[in-house]
């Protein structure tokens, strides 16, 4: 036995000390996300997640903090959520099946006391029946039905408790729902979200030939931050563009953070003048916020973003929506950082 586990216990090292190898070669950030991305790589213990790592370190020669989120989102953190879903949900059926059996046996009860109130009727309707004999089967009738009563009673009981505990799991499984939808750092969407929604707005303005809009912002400078200030400050900067967020923008759209400082903006029904307004207001609205050191109080400065606006058009999907939402992006980093810029007329059309 201790054998076996001083060589589970080695392997596990050599497999960690080839994880940060991968992590170092192709340009991964050295946080819990990425090892685990990683260490779960080399173990070979999910073959989809090596295909996509493969997929993804061919096409763009490492993978960055953004990719890794996705990886560990989908391929760890998604298997977790399944698995609790799975736990809960099983849970479930099982109480419903204690439910029915229960029902069962409330129903066989009813049964039996109609035969045996069917039986009483027919011996006080019986010609010869004398006060003695009446008195029995009164006496007999009130004990059956006393057994009954409690019966119903104990069924009672344990009906509400297979209620409570019915309740509990579904809210187990709600919230099981939503933490799998939610990016634990900002408390917004994750990428999960994003992409389902987005897929889902593009397709209805598809069919219905309906507007959309699509916003996609990402933090300036945001490695100088977690470089000169650490990754907590990092976290900070990352909260705050997700508080503004959450100020400004309707319910009806949806906000997520998709990669790691860039975050994107479902717009349903959006008309451009809509799309831009709002961006422009975000992008005012974080620059207006002054960064303070939660520790000392000092003033770190300001936090600027560049945003790019895209709005849906004739055979757009939502792969090519956000390509073009990104490539905006992408402009306004060119042109200057702090700024929005989008897509009309098929031409990167800057907003000051």
């Amino acid at each position: 036995m201790s054998d076996l586990s001083g060589a589970d216990t080695e392997r596990s090292f050599v497999i960690g000390q080839r994880a940060i190898e991968l992590m170092r070669a192709y340009g991964s950030s050295a946080n819990p996300h990425s090892y685990a991305v990683w260490y779960t790589y080399v173990s070979g213990q999910q073959p989809l997640l090596n295909e996509a790592v493969k997929r993804l370190t061919s096409a763009h020669g490492g993978l960055d903090d953004a990719r890794v989120e996705g990886l560990y989102d989908t391929y760890i953190q998604g298997r977790r959520f399944v698995a609790e879903t799975e736990r809960a949900s099983s849970s479930m059926l099982s109480e419903l099946e204690h439910v029915m059996e229960m029902l069962d046996a409330a129903l066989g009860s009813t049964v039996r006391y109609g035969a045996e109130l069917q039986a009483f009727s027919q011996d006080i309707a019986a010609p010869a029946v004398n006060r003695a004999r009446l008195r029995e089967i009164v006496s007999s009738l009130v004990v059956t039905t006393r057994d009954v009563t409690a019966n119903n009673r104990t069924l009672e009981a344990r009906m509400r408790e297979s209620r409570d505990e019915i309740r509990s799991l579904h809210e187990t499984l709600e919230a099981v729902r939503v933490e799998s939808l939610t990016d634990p750092l900002t408390g917004i969407g994750n990428r999960k979200h994003f992409e389902d929604v987005l897929r889902k707005t593009v397709d209805q303005a598809t069919m219905t030939r309906g507007s959309a809009g699509l916003i996609v912002l990402d933090i300036d400078h945001f490695k100088r931050f977690n470089d000169q200030y650490g990754h907590l400050t990092g976290d900070q900067v990352l909260r705050l563009v997700a508080l503004t967020m959450r100020e400004m923008v309707a319910t009806a759209c949806t906000i997520a953070r998709f990669g790691g400082e860039e975050f994107g903006i479902v717009l349903p029904g959006a008309t451009r003048e809509q799309a831009l307004a709002l961006a422009e207001r975000i992008r005012a609205g974080v620059m207006g916020r002054e960064l303070v050191k939660r520790s000392s109080g000092e003033s770190l400065g300001r936090v600027t973003v560049s945003v790019g606006v895209a709005i849906h058009r004739g055979g757009d999907t939502a792969v090519s929506l956000l390509e073009r939402a990104d490539q905006c992006m992408f402009a306004a980093k060119r042109g200057g950082r702090n700024r929005v810029v989008d897509d009309a007329a098929g031409n990167l059309t800057e907003v000051a």
